[in-house]
């Protein structure tokens, strides 16, 4: 489990949504998972703006957990291996066309962006580490 301090919770979650983007990018490269939030029935936290369907996603548990609030009240989070998530939840968004909701703080909405180019920047990214 990655250690978060209070200060850096603060910082990033005050940064705009593109740079929140650009911190989740590096964070998942860095540890190969990633974090959403799912209720005991198994349904993912989905939520909507301007007709489409976001499926929201971040870098650490504890940035999941201070969203489940409000319509996600008593979701919790889901750790999802980079694997997992290449493997099953890309096929999963594409076939409910979803775009990702990337690191909302809060009740408000992160970066979004389709799957297709979060998969592009997040390859860019690992790319880097080899």
């Amino acid at each position: 489990m990655i250690k978060i301090t209070d200060q850096e919770i603060e910082a990033v979650s005050a940064l705009e949504p593109l740079n929140r983007y650009q911190y989740v990018i590096k964070r998942i490269a860095d540890n190969e998972v990633l974090y959403s939030l799912i209720n005991q029935k198994g349904s993912w936290a989905i939520s909507e703006l301007e007709d489409n369907k976001l499926f929201p996603i971040w870098s650490a548990n504890v940035f999941a957990n201070l969203c489940a609030l409000d319509a996600w009240a008593g979701f919790e989070y889901k750790e999802i291996t980079l694997e997992t998530f290449q493997e099953v939840l890309i096929d999963f968004i594409e076939k409910e066309n979803l775009l990702l909701n990337v690191f909302p703080v809060g009740i408000k909405t992160g970066f979004v962006v389709d799957v297709n180019e979060f998969t592009r920047d997040l390859a860019d990214e690992l790319n880097r580490y080899h």
